[in-house]
Formats: C-alpha cells, sequence, structure tokens
C-alpha cells in the first residue's frame, strides 16, 4: 500500500497534473490549496472524485498547519510558491512570504515530522541569462528579478537544510513548462488564447529563447526523482535541451491554426531591460543519467496537444478575456 504524500501547490498548473500522476500511481495523496472563501480548488476540479485525494486548505506561511498536515508523510512535493514575475517588480514582499518563508516552514515540518523525500521545485529562472549553453546545475545563479531571488533563497535554504539537518532533499528545476491548463500569463497560452479570439497578438519580448518541457514529461521527472536515492539537495535540471524563440512559436501555432497574425508589441509586457532573461537552454545530461529520464513529448506533438484543448468550448470559457495581467 501506497504511503501518504503531501502535494502543495496542487490547484496549479504543475501541481493538479502531479495529483492526476500520484493518483494513477495509487499514492494517498494530501492536497493543500491556498485558502479562500470561495472553496475554489482550482484545476483540482478535474479529477474525479477518488478516496485516495484529500483536498486542505489553507497557507505555506502557517507552520502548524503545514507542521499538521505533513504528518505521517512519505514525502512532500513542493510546488507552492508565487511564481508572477511581473508581479514579483509589484509586491517583493508577497514572494518573501510564500517563496522563502513557505519553503521553510515545509522543510522544517519534514525534520520534525522525519518525512524521508523532500521534493522542491526550483526554476530554471534561477540561472538568469545564459552565460554559456547548454545550462547546467552548475551554471552561476544570476536573480534577475525578486521572483528569481526567492527561488534562490528558496534553493539555498533547501541545501542548508540538506547539510545542517540531513534532510533527505532534491531540487527539481523544470525549464518552462507548457501543455492543458496553463495560465494566460504563460508565453503559450496567451498566444493560443489571442489566435482563437483575432489575429492580432498582444506580446512583448519576442526575441527571448526558452527551453519547453510539455508537463506530463515535467510530472513523470519530478515522480521518478522523488523514487530516486538522491538527496543532499542534489539538483537536477528538467529541459529539452533544445530553445525556440518566441517569434518562431508565434510562427508554429498560426500555422497549426491556419491563421495569419500580425505581432503588435506592448511596452507593459515587457520586463526591465536588466531583468529579461534572454536565453534559456538547458543540459539535461544529469537527469538522463542518473535517473534515465528524458521528455517523451516532442515540443511540434506538445503543442497540438495543447491548442486542442483550448479549442474546447468548455475549456475556452475559462479564459474570458484576452488582456494582459499579473
Amino acid at each position: 500500500m501506497k504511503k501518504k504524500v503531501l502535494v502543495t501547490g496542487s490547484e496549479g498548473f504543475i501541481g493538479s497534473h502531479l495529483v492526476e500522476g500520484l493518483l494513477r500511481k495509487k499514492y494517498n495523496v494530501t492536497a493543500l490549496v491556498l485558502y479562500n472563501s470561495f472553496s475554489d480548488i482550482g484545476w483540482l476540479k478535474n479529477i474525479k472524485k477518488n478516496k485516495k485525494l484529500k483536498i486542505v486548505f489553507g497557507d505555506l506561511t502557517s507552520f502548524d498547519l503545514i507542521k499538521n498536515i505533513s504528518r505521517n508523510c512519505e514525502k512532500i512535493f513542493h510546488l507552492g510558491a508565487q511564481i508572477s514575475i511581473p508581479y514579483s517588480y509589484k509586491s517583493p514582499d508577497a514572494f518573501l512570504n510564500n517563496n522563502v518563508k513557505g519553503t521553510i516552514n515545509i522543510l522544517q515540518a519534514a525534520k520534525i515530522n522525519k518525512v524521508k523525500k523532500v521534493i522542491v521545485t526550483s526554476t530554471s529562472e534561477v540561472y538568469g541569462s545564459a552565460i554559456y549553453t547548454p545550462m547546467d546545475e552548475n551554471h552561476p545563479m544570476n536573480a534577475q528579478s525578486p521572483y528569481s531571488a526567492s527561488k534562490i533563497s528558496a534553493d539555498k535554504f533547501s541545501e542548508s537544510f540538506a547539510l545542517s539537518f540531513d534532510l533527505p532533499v532534491i531540487i527539481a528545476r523544470p525549464f518552462n513548462n507548457y501543455g492543458p491548463r496553463q495560465s494566460t500569463r504563460a508565453i503559450i497560452p496567451t498566444i493560443i488564447r489571442q489566435l482563437l479570439s483575432n489575429s492580432k497578438i498582444n506580446l512583448g519580448n519576442i526575441n527571448t529563447s526558452r527551453d519547453f518541457v510539455f508537463v506530463e514529461d515535467t510530472v513523470d521527472a519530478i515522480i521518478r526523482l522523488s523514487n530516486s536515492k538522491y538527496k543532499n539537495a542534489e539538483v537536477f535540471n528538467i529541459c529539452s535541451g533544445r530553445s525556440i524563440k518566441v517569434s518562431e512559436i508565434v510562427k508554429l501555432i498560426s500555422k497549426m491554426l491556419k491563421k495569419k497574425s500580425e505581432i503588435v508589441i506592448e511596452s507593459k509586457r515587457r520586463r526591465p531591460k536588466k531583468s529579461e532573461v534572454n536565453l534559456l537552454l538547458g543540459s539535461n545530461k544529469k537527469i538522463k543519467n542518473k535517473i534515465k529520464w528524458k521528455p517523451k513529448t516532442n515540443f511540434k506533438a506538445g503543442l497540438e496537444k495543447t491548442i486542442k484543448w483550448f479549442q474546447k468550448e468548455n475549456n475556452i470559457k475559462l479564459y474570458p478575456t484576452t488582456d494582459y495581467n499579473l
């Protein structure tokens, strides 16, 4: 019988896909959802009722709650975080509280409750713009946004708990994810959503390049890492090893939708010049060698799956506007 696991950020894009993946593998999942007065469980509402799923409302910044719900857990999958880079310019305190203090609470609770494995989800944004490519796990970290700074800090606290208290931690470092259910704050959903409505696409910097992984492949990597022998805050990139410019993504999606597109550059969608990460191109050599993982879904196939999901009427209704939001 599978033991209990805790997933934070469970109602979000990657988190909800991870919960689905864990349930398919018969884990007993406690899913932490950010408390709200509407009892909104986010993307978990897409999951059919399952006796192995327990949903708990709360907040990462509440240590007592985290300690209580992680009791008797075999593993913690920590995905809960503030993730909007534009919002981090407006409210860096929110990123300090959620991403740093929230992670410390997870680590403290895991230490007290003797959790056997903690997977802390990092981000390729900690690297900043590539100094060399492909970017491996030893690439220098560069805090080019308050969001990035908060995630670097969370990673370093994870490392400190591994070294100071022998807490079994792995740092999973996904590059850019995409797939069904992603917020239109992300580049691929915003292109799809706007093209489904009209031919004009409002974007920021179209010359940046990113390394994309389909969300189901990311989930597979995270679960495999949780079952591996590695700990000591070992870092693993989750990436494809290929990079593509935003302008090329527009062309690809336009072709798939058989629509002409006109790009309109909006200054409000641009990052501050020194904060812009121009190139992310990761090395997945380590994760391939250590746990035999590699992405199964090529970029075009992943785009087709994502577009098909957005084209369904019940799904597109969940994205009522093409307006820019943080």
